[in-house]
């Protein structure tokens, strides 16, 4: 069996190669039932939060009224997308669910950062007798509650699309809502947030000193409540309900999962709240039989450092030689999540890292192939698959799990995580980047 030693890890990662790094202490049989501390009554109880709230956000966001509130992406099937990526044949099918789609902050956070803010709401608003269990919920956006939320602030340290989805749900609620950005977030996501209504507030630093600036913020403030991505199960949780969607998705698409169909799901990481959420409830619905891998970039893998070493400990990229510096302005972060780490310790098979030229050339077969318009973190787990059946750690994995002789009804997932409101003018910039890579 092909394993990486941990000097060869650490050789390939400070020369910043791209690599597929198998989890050892990932349990395949036992995954479902880890000690977590949350569950999948937990998830159940996330997805039953974004149903009462439907109502609600229905008459906050005319985008969904389509939807009744429904914040959602489909699954698509992606022949085009497989035959640009040159999976090799007989290893399965190609998906992709499209969370660059989701209405209102364009990205997958806008799955556990509305679900935080909505709890934070409800919880409020429930404590001041506005609303009853059962209540239309629709009321919470009328002046008494109104009144309510906008004697709170809502905080939130982010390098772009977290802060979207926070900034964007709390200004609407009536929140005063504050987001700390890093100095590698997109100008035209700042842009977006002030034209929203939140203050944004720039730091020179990184990510993790954004959240950190933050944090110190909401601690001096007994009225400001400070959404935290790195410690965050309610953020957590609410990406994580995406997976029971996902499980009536694959039923109404035909796609069985068991030990003769496997799925693969390849999932962008930045700190890891996200990717880890919808992990956990794919783990909690489908156990052995969903094999989970996190992408990131070269330059910035904290979620496989965090794997790779001891538990308790939290290495950053900086201490291993990288400079954080990605186009994958989401993905841009130093040190992983201590929760989310703790949770998929045993629950994920294993994490790949991309260029930045492999983010710009799947960019552009996403486009060119499928008509997919996605920003360059998005692309991240499109190399995935062809890692996965074609190299020697992901034959060896497939070996090690006895899976070869399924691979030929295997389905392989590429969740993408971002891209519906990038500017016109530089997706196009993106796309031209990746033409010129492709040629």
């Amino acid at each position: 069996m092909h394993e990486m030693s941990q000097d060869h890890l650490e050789q390939s990662l400070r020369s910043a190669q791209p690599l597929l790094w198998c989890n050892p202490r990932f349990q395949p049989e036992t995954a479902a039932q880890a000690d977590t501390g949350i569950s999948l009554a937990d998830v159940r109880a996330a997805q039953a939060r974004f149903q009462r709230c439907a109502p609600l956000l229905a008459r906050l966001f005319p985008e969904l009224a389509a939807s009744a509130g429904r914040i959602e992406s489909p699954l698509l099937a992606t022949p085009a997308l497989q035959q640009a990526l040159n999976l090799p044949v007989g290893s399965g099918r190609l998906w992709l669910k499209a969370d660059h789609s989701l209405p209102v902050a364009g990205s997958i956070k806008a799955r556990g950062g509305i679900h935080e803010v909505l709890e934070f709401a409800e919880g409020l608003a429930l404590a001041e007798g506005l609303i009853t269990p059962g209540d239309d919920y629709g009321r919470l956006a009328e002046a008494p509650a109104r009144a309510l939320f906008g004697r709170y602030r809502v905080l939130v340290g982010s390098t772009g699309n977290l802060g979207l989805s926070i900034g964007i749900m709390a200004a609407a609620l009536g929140f005063r809502a504050e987001v700390h950005m890093s100095a590698d977030a997109k100008a035209w996501k700042k842009a977006r947030l002030r034209q929203h209504g939140v203050n944004v507030i720039e730091h020179l630093g990184d990510y993790e000193e954004a959240v950190a600036a933050g944090r110190r913020q909401a601690e001096q403030d007994p009225f400001c409540y400070f959404v935290d991505d790195e410690r965050s199960p309610s953020l957590l949780l609410g990406y994580s309900a995406a997976a029971l969607h996902l499980a009536e998705q694959l039923t109404q698409a035909g796609i069985t999962v068991d030990a003769e169909h496997p799925l693969f799901v390849y999932l962008p990481c930045g700190v890891g709240g996200a990717p880890a959420g919808v992990a956990f409830g794919l783990k909690q619905l489908f156990g052995a039989h969903v094999h989970c891998f996190f992408a990131e970039p070269t330059q910035s893998p904290c979620f496989l450092l965090g794997l790779a070493a001891e538990p308790g400990q939290l290495p950053s990229v900086y201490q291993h030689g990288l400079d954080n510096r990605t186009e994958a302005d989401g993905l841009a972060v130093p040190r992983a999540s201590a929760l989310a780490l703790e949770l998929m310790r045993p629950l994920l098979s294993g994490v790949l890292t991309v260029t930045d030229a492999q983010l710009f050339r799947q960019l552009y077969l996403a486009g060119s192939s499928q008509g997919l318009r996605i920003e360059p973190s998005a692309a991240a787990g499109f190399g995935g698959p062809a890692l996965l059946c074609q190299s020697p750690a992901g034959r060896a994995y497939l070996a090690r799990h006895g899976l070869q002789a399924a691979m030929p009804q295997a389905n392989h997932l590429l969740w993408t995580t971002g891209g519906l409101f990038v500017p016109e003018a530089e997706y196009q910039d993106f796309y031209a980047r990746g033409a010129a890579l492709q040629a």
